[in-house]
């Protein structure tokens, strides 16, 4: 109700007493939607702030205000040298208006997020504070006045229709007389309540209110009551302080609670991709296994020979066929096998950290959650956010992985997100078995296809990885590119290459339509 008729009938009394006689020094802006007027009185300098966002409108009357040195602007250059003759409100209207010398008036319209200042001299409009209001440019005073029957009979013709007819009361009063019982009274008993309202209305107290989680400026004993008043300027100057701390508080909890859910996600996610990653290579103990076949099978595997099937001890010497390299003697091949099943362990211990680390994250970000969910004052949310580093400096993510990740019939393909993660991508997260892509002689992305044991690439899903290099290529608008295909282990860096350059020592290609 700060904006309301019966709240301005009561404020313009120690306006008028203040301000009569009192000439503008002083009309400016230096936020968005916010003006600063400076009124010369016979003691003390007199401000008068109008806030007038979208979301919130509100008067104040601040003791003192220093002006910035940059970044305000000087705003009605006909009312500085005015003097003030009187101030007076409209009749059962959201308006009130500074009348000066001159005929000049200055109108405060609080129409919520309609809100303007309009200058007018001579009855016409001579400058408007917010100029996106279209019906504001064809206003005049006159209309402003909104004459309302107050009589019995009056209220007996329009008995079904009484919020439009007492139009000026709005939401809150009536949200006041419903709580009071009013649609269940009788005719009389409801013509009691209105006079009795009117009463109260019209020799207010001013209280500051809790009402659906905000706080409300009332004059009516309503809702949780936190303070009361009977001056109508400390009442509005404590609402609109109390209103910009809340506000403020909201908007910087709620983009701190939104920050550390965004890392809880980010944390959460990461965690879910890396335990993947673990269990795959857990389920995967192949190398251990065909090596120990080997080992125990040495006498029966002819030096040369490039498959064997042998029995499997640990599957009830079930027969498991081994694709072994003919140029290396049975003992060589077991050794190469120990070798990436040892490799295979260390990454599976790295992976174990991580996910250790990852989990001590998650508890950190959700007791920061609770503990923030909790903050109830600016005092302790900002301390709270510069304890976590985000008030000087933003918050430092998870690095995230070097490429990103898709999946084409059961295979795993990598793209590197750019030229430093391309060399990340290709020379610590490739093995040798996976198949490196490249588009053919132009800059792009590095691409890999995840080696699965025991398995052949398949055609289809080497031509899908080669649809993607193009794509994340120079070459991407091109009806067809070359696309550079090769086993890891043929590709290389040399010292002092750029960001992304290899070598690649040899290589075949095939040509294919560049596809997201």
């Amino acid at each position: 109700m700060h904006n309301n008729y019966f709240f301005l009938r009561q404020l313009v009394v120690p306006l008028q007493k203040t301000l009569t006689g009192s000439v503008v020094s002083e009309c400016y802006s230096q936020n968005k939607d916010e003006l600063i007027i400076r009124f010369e009185t016979r003691g003390e300098p007199y401000f008068v702030k109008a806030c007038l966002l979208s979301s919130f409108s509100c008067l104040s009357f601040p003791e003192t205000f220093h002006r910035a040195r940059k970044n305000s602007a000087d705003l009605f250059g006909n009312l500085i040298g005015q003097r003030v003759e009187r101030i007076f409100v409209f009749d059962n209207e959201r308006s009130f208006a500074i009348a000066f010398g001159n005929h000049i008036t200055l109108l405060f319209k609080l129409h919520g997020n309609r809100s303007n200042i309009i200058l007018f001299k001579d009855d016409a409009i001579d400058e408007l504070f917010k100029n996106n209001i279209l019906e504001d440019e064809t206003l005049t005073l006159e209309q402003l006045h909104r004459p309302i029957d107050w009589s019995y009979e009056n209220f007996v013709q329009h008995q079904d229709d009484l919020p439009a007819v007492y139009f000026t009361f709005g939401k809150w009063v009536w949200r006041y007389l419903n709580e009071q019982g009013f649609a269940a009274k009788t005719l009389d008993e409801k013509w009691t309540a209105l006079q009795n309202l009117l009463q109260d209305l019209n020799d207010p107290s001013y209280y500051l209110t809790e009402a659906d989680g905000k706080i409300v400026f009332s004059l009516l004993p309503t809702g949780k009551i936190t303070k009361t008043f009977r001056d109508p300027v400390a009442a509005i100057n404590d609402f609109f302080l109390t209103y910009s701390q809340q506000d403020t508080l909201g908007r910087e909890k709620s983009s701190l609670l939104s920050t550390l859910k965004a890392k809880l996600q980010a944390t959460e996610n990461y965690y879910a991709k890396t335990r993947e990653k673990l269990e795959e290579l857990q389920g995967d103990n192949n190398y251990k296994i065909w090596a120990d076949l080997i080992m125990a099978h040495l006498h029966a595997i002819k030096p040369g020979t490039e498959r064997v099937t042998l029995p499997n001890f640990y599957l009830e010497n079930h027969p498991t066929e081994i694709k072994l390299k003919k140029d290396l003697s049975p003992q060589k091949n077991a050794e190469v096998f120990y070798k990436k099943s040892k490799k295979q362990q260390l990454e599976m211990q790295r992976l174990q950290q991580i996910l250790e680390q990852k989990q001590r994250e998650r508890e950190g970000v959700q007791k920061q959650l609770l503990e923030a969910e909790a903050l109830t004052t600016i005092k302790s949310l900002r301390p709270f956010a510069e304890g976590l580093g985000w008030s000087k400096e933003k918050e430092k993510q998870p690095k995230p992985l070097p490429y990103h990740e898709t999946e084409y019939n059961g295979y795993r393909i990598w793209v590197g997100r750019n030229a430093q993660a391309n060399d990340e991508l290709t020379l610590k997260y490739g093995y040798k078995e996976d198949l490196w892509l490249h588009a053919k002689d132009v800059a792009g992305s590095h691409v890999l296809i995840k080696h699965q044991a025991g398995k052949n690439f398949p055609k289809d899903v080497i031509e899908r990885a080669a649809q993607l290099a193009a794509y994340h290529s120079k070459r991407k608008t091109d009806t067809l590119c070359p696309v550079v295909v090769v086993p890891r282990k043929f590709v290389r860096k040399r010292k002092g290459d750029p960001a992304g350059a290899v070598v690649v020592d040899r290589e075949d290609v095939i040509m294919v339509e560049p596809k997201r």
